[in-house]
């Protein structure tokens, strides 16, 4: 019997409801409105009274109007079918919606419940499986599903039979499973999981132990993120975020990638589904798009489903992980989401934190980050969730609530700079305020060891000394002028400008430079330290520039040439000329 009630309060999404029954936190209703279904969460029970955030708009909501509760949270449809897809932040799927515009009450199955796939089994009958186990495998695309006993299943089950190799629907039986009782349980391809509810059907959570490389220099070679590692992304408005996003998303070492859009402008989501369906993927030669899933929220939609967006965006990339993939998930912007999570709670009346934020938004942005990882299967198979979300900080302010409560769960920052940015320095990253907390990794250290050299390590913090010092020598020449100096000091800036240069811009729109792979970096950084390691004499401050400007001019040739090709190793022999004619 479902628990009935009747709206007693409107603020804007924020509706309250007298039941006449139990209802329970985050549990899902739908208010009847003149006939139309609007679903919405319970985020606060108090006594008779329970307060919920509607998905969507509540104007024409009247104070009577019944309710209805569904007795389960707002959960996901899992199984084929899911990559290629454009899904709202509840997981409609947008491409089957009848309107140019979403209309209220209008929900839409995420899957194609009449398309044929072609599935293979992989467990026998009478094997033990449990939870996330593997029994069968269809290919979507060219990515392998595996159909999983589902993730809600307790304890272990016995396989009493499983589909033979053919052409089924999705919601066919594949495998019938005897638990401990002797019944009898049906699997189909499809299960459903709430989004708030970490998916934990693994053996084991390692710490990362292997970086995940995304071919951007100013990420990999000085703060590379792990392999199941978090990072973000904070930065004022043109200061790149998308274009790093995108960057990233098609070069980075994942077998899936997932774009959440949760809240930001329409114009930047209408890029995505622009631009994806013509990429180019690197790796395999096809459309990026056949290995891309995008949940779209856009700043006009309502602010509870901003909140749903990127749950909804973490459990389908759980999910793939339980496949034993490589997940990249990509979050834009999160910002937005803590606004949405500072409106529910100033309507609600709660007392407020910093900003105006809730007090407990350190929390809940960590419980969300701690979802990411890498995880040992139980079949021994891993797979890994790698999320790196942007924060869109208010006038570019660094200190606020949002990007200061990030700070301290994700293990990457990667702070874009205003000033880098109006010198067309890209990507903008800042070498000085970013950081990776990977590096202090012993695991990642021994990493690089084998993948590259024992000296890597030690080489980036050497990079990183270089940039700094070359900021204060800089600072020092802006101070007291050119010749107010000693010519040390224009040596080292221009030391530090050579860095910057050749290893930190990089065109991300030139087809050799926009992808630099770790071998290409190890060579360029160890050549860019040697020269930083000669010493130079000049005579006046000119010589220096000039000398300089010469040299990072045949660099940045070398990084826009295929990595030892004819031209690169030309450009090499060059560099190696001028510098024996001036350095010992």
């Amino acid at each position: 019997m479902k628990t009935k009630g009747k709206v007693t309060g409107i603020v804007s999404n924020l509706v309250s409801v007298e039941v006449d029954g139990p209802v329970a936190q985050n549990e899902l209703c739908f208010i009847d409105l003149d006939g139309v279904k609007l679903m919405a969460e319970v985020i606060k029970v108090n006594g008779n009274t329970a307060s919920t955030q509607v998905y969507e708009s509540t104007r024409g909501l009247k104070v009577g109007d019944p309710v209805e509760f569904e007795g389960r949270m707002l959960e996901v449809t899992l199984g084929p079918g899911l990559l290629s897809s454009n899904y709202d932040g509840l997981q409609d799927n947008l491409a089957t919606m009848k309107d140019v515009f979403l209309k209220r009450g209008e929900y839409t199955s995420p899957l194609d419940s009449e398309k044929i796939w072609e599935f293979k089994p992989i467990a026998q009958p009478g094997d033990r499986v449990a939870a996330a186990d593997w029994l069968g495998e269809v290919k979507e695309g060219w990515m392998p599903h595996k159909i999983m006993v589902p993730f809600s299943f307790k304890g272990e089950y016995t396989v009493k039979s499983v589909a033979a190799p053919g052409n089924y629907k999705i919601h066919d039986t594949m495998a019938v499973l005897t638990n401990e009782k002797g019944e009898e349980v049906k699997v189909d391809m499809t299960q459903k999981w709430p989004v708030k509810v970490a998916i934990d059907g693994y053996k084991e959570k390692p710490r990362p132990y292997k970086i995940m490389e995304t071919g951007v220099r100013a990420i990999d070679t000085l703060n590379p993120i792990a392999e199941g590692g978090t990072g973000f992304i904070p930065g004022p408005f043109g200061c790149g975020k998308t274009v790093i996003q995108h960057a990233i998303a098609k070069q980075a070492e994942a077998d899936i990638i997932i774009m959440a859009a949760c809240g930001e402008r329409a114009n930047e989501v209408v890029e995505i589904f622009a631009e994806f369906p013509e990429l180019v993927d690197t790796r395999t030669g096809r459309k990026l798009i056949e290995r891309t899933i995008i949940i779209c929220n856009t700043s006009n939609m309502p602010v509870a489903a901003r909140e749903a967006s990127v749950y909804t965006a973490m459990t389908i990339g759980e999910y793939y992980r339980a496949m034993g993939l490589k997940v990249l998930l990509l979050a834009d912007s999160t910002s937005r989401w803590a606004q949405a999570l500072r409106e529910m709670s100033n309507r609600m009346e709660e007392l407020p934190g910093a900003d105006a934020f809730p007090v407990d938004l350190s929390s809940i942005i960590s419980n969300f980050y701690s979802r990411a990882g890498i995880v040992v299967l139980n079949n021994g198979n891993t797979g890994s969730v790698t999320f790196i979300g942007t924060v869109s900080p208010a006038g570019g302010n660094l200190k606020e609530p949002v990007t200061e409560s990030t700070k301290k769960c994700a293990r990457c920052f990667y702070a874009l700079s205003q000033a880098r940015a109006d010198g067309k320095r890209y990507p903008s990253i800042d070498p000085i305020d970013s950081y990776s907390k990977y590096l202090e990794y012993p695991e990642i250290e021994e990493y690089f060891s084998k993948r590259i050299s024992p000296d890597w390590v030690k080489n980036v913090y050497k990079a990183k000394n270089i940039i700094l010092r070359g900021k204060e020598a800089h600072d020092q020449i802006n101070i007291l002028g050119d010749d107010g100096v000693p010519m040390e000091y224009h040596t080292r800036y221009w030391k530090s400008e050579l860095l910057d240069f050749i290893i930190l811009q990089q065109d991300a729109f030139d087809a050799v430079d926009c992808q630099s792979s770790l071998e290409r970096q190890e060579f360029m950084l160890n050549k860019v330290l040697e020269i930083c390691d000669k010493q130079f004499e000049f005579d006046r401050f000119e010589q220096c520039v000039e000398y300089f400007k010469n040299l990072i001019n045949i660099m940045r040739q070398m990084n826009y040439a295929a990595f030892k090709s004819e031209d690169f190793n030309k450009y090499l022999k060059q560099l190696d000329k001028t510098l024996e004619e001036n350095g010992k």
